[in-house]
């Protein structure tokens, strides 16, 4: 596979679009001249051809049956209209701009024609390999007292060292940590709610928590995100925590490495973004202070993880990226200080790339990728039958292979580990975006492993307790086994109308304590 290089020496552009965004960034279609086409009179045939011209440079092409007819004709094509040469006036008028080089009437036309005819008027649910089996699976409830305010939970994540749960919310911008009784007390006045954050320790032992600020939750271009350094041990509330980066484009999440093997950490940051993003690198110099540069200058960016993934001795970044041209990109070291990448795996612009892990899962000494998709709040605001679960198999030299699915609602994560400690992984899994008139128990799903590659999907009965947004497991109890721990974003984000809210509005999260058996 060709290798493309990006880093602090070279840039590289990155044909993208987000197609279903409301914004799209589609300059290279602008730049379209000289193309060849001519019509057959085959809509089919012809809109077929065109998308591809126009469209399936930029992104996978996204076969016309992944959205209803309405959605094509009322949100997708009048947002994607702009960005190559024209302007739309409502859902049914469009004019070619004069100065554009873009796509003509004509061809659009085609487009618009070959959607039409394509499109079903509805998408019919996925049907499930397995239904769900109404159970707790050996898990009980744990719970706070509920709060005053309606919970906007933006993040819920264990220290591992401590077993100390922290959470933050949208509101109260707070950094809350709580104790074994499930009692806060506020760390923290963060400048934005927090929606990631790492532990660590400074030169003297004592412990940090890295805190990505995303500034906006909403997808929009405006850079105010922060990622600031939390100190842990104060006993009173911190009102100026130290920051490390700022004037972010909404950072979602933030890992440390040492790329240029100086023995200093240095910081990921992805700046998720709306129209403009990008994935970047802190290098730490020896005065303690940072030189940012770009990964990679693109927006989308939703989860990042490090590792030596060559096996060359140097760390590498593994990227997924979940609006446009969605997929998981591997960013390789050159020794250089800077990176080339290479595509592993392309999604259409409709997925809503959510979350990866990689995990052994098949114990065959090669690392395994656990997906997620089910994003659902850009135009496309409908339930979607390719949104869930996927494992993909990795047949070497990270070249990943399709191998399981599980249909879910608006799936935004999967953690997969050995929850009932039989020596194989299990996986849980939440939907923020789920189908919560009809199938409510899809927020929250345990997936036991009951023989390779098999898995007893468990609907925990916990819908009425929140709407869950954020997700961790950690030892929260120590008594050896891993626990799972929600966080409720109780408001808000709604897809589908006349919906009246079932679940508790005031529960900042609940845990789920692990009792299973071998």
């Amino acid at each position: 596979m060709k290798l493309a290089k990006t880093g602090i020496y070279t840039t590289c552009l990155v044909l993208f679009v987000f197609l279903l965004s409301g914004s799209v960034l589609f300059n290279s279609c602008k730049r379209k001249q000289g193309i060849s086409f001519q019509a057959t009179g085959d809509t089919i045939a012809d809109g077929k051809k065109l998308v591809q011209i126009y469209c399936a440079q930029c992104h996978q092409e996204t076969p016309a049956n992944l959205l209803t007819n309405d959605v094509w004709k009322f949100h997708v094509l009048p947002s994607m209209s702009h960005y190559i040469g024209l302007s739309t006036y409502g859902t049914e008028y469009f004019k070619r701009n004069p100065d554009s080089a873009g796509i003509s009437f004509e061809n659009w036309q085609i487009i618009l024609a070959y959607y039409k005819k394509l499109a079903p008027a509805v998408l019919s649910p996925a049907k499930p390999p397995v239904p769900l089996i109404n159970d707790w699976a050996g898990f009980t409830l744990k719970k706070p007292a509920p709060g005053n305010e309606i919970a906007y939970t933006t993040m819920v994540v264990a220290d591992t060292s401590t077993h100390k749960i922290y959470t933050s919310d949208l509101f109260t911008q707070k950094l809350y940590e709580w104790d074994k009784d499930l009692n806060p007390r506020i760390v923290a006045q963060l400048p934005s709610a927090s929606v990631n954050a790492i532990f660590i320790k400074d030169n003297k032992g004592a412990k940090q928590a890295v805190v990505s600020c995303i500034g906006q939750i909403q997808p929009v271009d405006f850079p105010n995100g922060r990622v600031v350094k939390v100190d842990l041990n104060q006993k009173s509330e911190i009102t100026n925590p130290e920051v490390i980066s700022s004037d972010l484009a909404r950072p979602v999440q933030t890992i440390s490495g040492d790329f240029n093997k100086d023995g200093l950490t240095d910081w990921v940051i992805c700046g998720q973004g709306n129209n403009t993003g990008g994935v970047y690198l802190l290098t730490q110099k020896p005065d303690h202070s940072f030189t940012q540069s770009n990964i990679i200058d693109r927006a989308g960016s939703v989860q990042a993880q490090v590792g030596d993934f060559n096996n060359d001795g140097w760390q590498d970044v593994m990227v997924l990226f979940g609006s446009g041209d969605e997929g998981l990109w591997l960013f390789l070291n050159d020794h250089k200080g800077g990176f080339t990448y290479k595509n592993l795996l392309r999604f259409p612009p409709v997925y809503g790339s959510t979350s990866f892990q990689l995990v052994d899962i098949n114990h065959d000494g090669k690392l395994d990728l656990i997906y997620t998709c089910g994003y659902n709040f850009r135009d496309s605001r409908i339930l979607k039958p390719y949104h869930g679960l996927y494992i993909f198999l990795n047949q070497g030299d990270w070249d990943f292979k399709q191998s399981y699915f599980y249909p879910i609602n608006g799936c935004v994560k999967a953690i997969a580990t050995d929850f009932d400690g039989d020596g194989d992984l299990d996986i849980a899994t939440i939907s923020f975006f789920a189908d919560l008139k009809n199938k409510p128990a899809e927020g929250f799903i345990y997936f036991e492993q009951d023989k390779p590659m098999s898995f007893k999907p468990h609907a925990i009965p916990v819908s009425n307790y929140g709407r869950w947004m954020t997700m961790d497991v950690d030892d929260t109890n120590h008594d050896g086994k891993p626990d799972i721990i929600l966080g409720n974003y109780s408001t808000g984000f709604i897809l589908q109308e006349d919906l009246k809210p079932f679940w508790d509005k005031h529960l900042p999260f609940i845990i789920l304590e692990n009792h299973t058996k071998k």
